[in-house]
């Protein structure tokens, strides 16, 4: 008898597993289904594929020469680089990169836009999971990635940073929310093991994107308010103040350096660029200025995604106060627990509309969202466990035509992706060819943030030598297109705007931090450079000349396009570059590795306290 006990609670416990393994099956299944016209029709290149594709291709350059965290990026300006790597955080574009190390550069897209669609799918489950049980938990999953806002990033953007938006904030809002053991001690309430993995999840969104970390950072600061205030306890606040220091330190290897470097790039441009100004890009706004035309056709795009997710959210929510399933954090049986997800969605309303004005500017960094409508990757797991709360019946027939519905509204949802938001390559953009370019070190735009301030990176020309002699520093190189005066100059010999020209030795055209040219200057004069100018450059002539902006009694004059010219005298010479660490990236190395230390110290902390409540 004891046996066959024994053998009965075996069994129980696998099919537990069983169904409790199926929804993330069904997730994967789903995320599956949502680049099925990316497998059948390739890659969609939208607005943002060809850069992140550049940095991918530029990171595994660097770790090919043996740089495993790079920060400047060789092939942007047409091979003049830029600190690309400085700037923009390192968890994405060092993924993409690793996904085309394992795969073919022309399924690497692809399997980014599935891994994140799948991680907001399995992240909007676990948030789901503390008030639903598993089968909704995983509709819910599903809703969040077939949401009109999921589906139009990653076809009609491509913005592949922005996907970790649906990763990460369903699982801070998670952390947020929890509450093991209310019946607990303050302390112990507060470190019931939410805190370490919170810092964690805040410092993998500041290293995905800074968008994100924009929204992650005041959505943390609501919810925990808001949660501590409905609990009338500061556990949650707690929480929160000590997550948040951990959590930025170990994220600080790369917005430390990038705000102390903020001065050495023209970075307001990715602020005060009309296209990019919030001022610009509120619901439904119209811009007079006629270049914004098509900005303006896909902002009521978006719009109108917007529009319909909030009154999917809101409606489901006034559905299941109507039906009294709001959903009830299981594991403390806080009735509350909805009132921090309901507060997002009219949040981000609110944030849309010019009336937000004032906060957008009083707040710190609200303008780098760019995008008010952005605060649509809060919305997504909040609307998705609503809805699933509204929908979802008692009875098992009604159920699977709950599910039926659900499934047709998937493949309804893919399929309109895959024919309104999935953008055509140009010849020129395809995986193909951007290989080739790459190859061929032709080099690709760059981004105007990442200029050196007052230049203009657009008369940078095509085509350029590695270095070009000329007796004036200030001497244009290349002409301009007179049927195209959008394109950036482009540069031939038969210009003659070159005294000479010089090529970097061995590898060095390739070498993201280290290059040299060894020529005989026939007669004193400046060589311009295809390396545009940046402080953490050191430039050395004959190993006795130090030209650097930020230590050196000689600095290099200024041209209009930024790219450095270098002093040269006549006779055999030697132009060493090379990529300085600075104190500031060490600095941000040192913070990260303290706070590793310390966010591992509060996890084994926090795990002990719990194994020992357990016990």
């Amino acid at each position: 008898m004891k046996e066959r006990g024994a053998g009965l609670r075996d069994q129980a416990g696998k099919q537990s597993r069983l169904r409790y393994g199926a929804g993330p099956l069904i997730i994967f299944l789903a995320a599956f289904l949502s680049i099925a016209p990316q497998l059948i029709r390739g890659n969609s290149c939208g607005h943002d594929f060809n850069v992140h594709l550049v940095s991918w291709l530029d990171c595994v350059n660097a770790w090919q020469h043996g740089i495993p965290y790079p920060h400047w990026a060789p092939s942007p300006n047409y091979a003049a680089g830029e600190p690309r790597f400085v700037f923009y955080p390192p968890l994405t574009w060092m993924l993409g990169a690793l996904l085309g190390v394992v795969f073919p550069w022309s399924f690497a897209p692809i399997a980014m836009t599935f891994l994140t669609l799948a991680g907001t799918g399995l992240a909007t489950r676990a948030l789901a999971l503390e008030a639903l049980h598993d089968p909704p938990a995983a509709l819910a999953g599903c809703v969040s990635i077939f949401s009109g806002f999921a589906l139009f990033t990653g076809y009609e953007r491509s913005a592949f940073p922005e996907f970790a938006g649906g990763v990460w904030l369903p699982f801070l809002l998670l952390f947020v929310l929890r509450d093991r053991n209310p019946a607990a001690p303050f302390f112990r309430r507060a470190f019931d093991g939410s805190t370490a993995p919170l810092a964690i999840v805040l410092a993998a969104s500041w290293l995905s994107n800074l968008p994100l970390a924009v929204i992650a950072t005041y959505l943390l600061a609501g919810a925990t308010l808001l949660t501590a205030a409905a609990r009338r306890s500061w556990a949650p606040a707690l929480r929160a103040a000590v997550a948040v220091p951990l959590g930025l330190g170990t994220a600080a290897l790369y917005w430390f350096p990038a705000a102390m470097e903020r001065n050495w790039v023209d970075i307001r441009q990715a602020t005060q660029d009309p296209g990019y100004n919030f001022e610009s890009n509120w619901l439904f706004a119209h811009n007079a200025n006629p270049i914004l035309a098509l900005h303006d056709a896909i902002n009521r795009q978006v719009s109108w995604i917007e529009i319909s997710m909030i009154f999917v959210a809101v409606a489901a929510a006034a559905v299941c106060w109507w039906r009294g399933t709001l959903p009830v954090q299981t594991t403390s049986g806080w009735r509350g627990w909805w009132i921090p997800l309901a507060a997002i969605p009219a949040v981000a309303l609110f944030f849309s509309f010019p009336v937000s004005r004032p906060l957008w500017h009083l707040l710190p960094e609200m303008p780098f969202l760019q995008y008010p409508w952005r605060w649509l990757e809060a919305v997504e797991a909040p609307m998705a466990i609503f809805f699933v709360a509204a929908v979802w019946p008692a009875a098992r027939r009604a159920r699977i035509a709950v599910l039926t519905i659900c499934a047709a509204w998937f493949i309804a949802a893919v399929v309109y992706a895959g024919t309104v938001f999935f953008q055509v390559c140009y010849p020129e953009d395809t995986v193909a060819s951007t290989l080739a370019d790459f190859r061929d070190g032709a080099g690709f735009e760059g981004m105007f943030e990442y200029a050196p301030p007052n230049s203009d990176i657009s008369q940078i020309a095509t085509g350029l030598p590695d270095a070009c002699l000329v007796g004036d520093p200030s001497t244009p190189l290349g002409k301009p297109d007179p049927d195209d005066l959008d394109a950036n100059p482009a540069w031939s010999p038969e210009q003659n705007s070159c005294q000479a020209t010089y090529v970097f030795a061995g590898d060095g055209a390739a070498d993201p931090e280290h290059r040299q040219i060894r020529a005989f200057i026939p007669r004193p004069g400046y060589l311009v450079l295809r390396l545009l100018s940046y402080p953490a450059w050191k430039i050395q002539v004959n190993g006795l000349h130090l030209y650097n902006d930020r230590t050196s009694e000689w600095p290099l004059p200024k041209r209009d396009d930024g790219l450095n010219a270098v002093p040269v005298p006549e006779g055999p010479v030697t132009v060493t570059l090379d990529w300085e660490t600075t104190s500031d990236v060490i600095a941000g190395r040192w913070l990260t590795a303290l706070s590793v230390l310390l966010v591992t110290g509060l996890w084994l902390f926090e795990l002990r306290c719990t194994r020992g409540r357990l016990t």
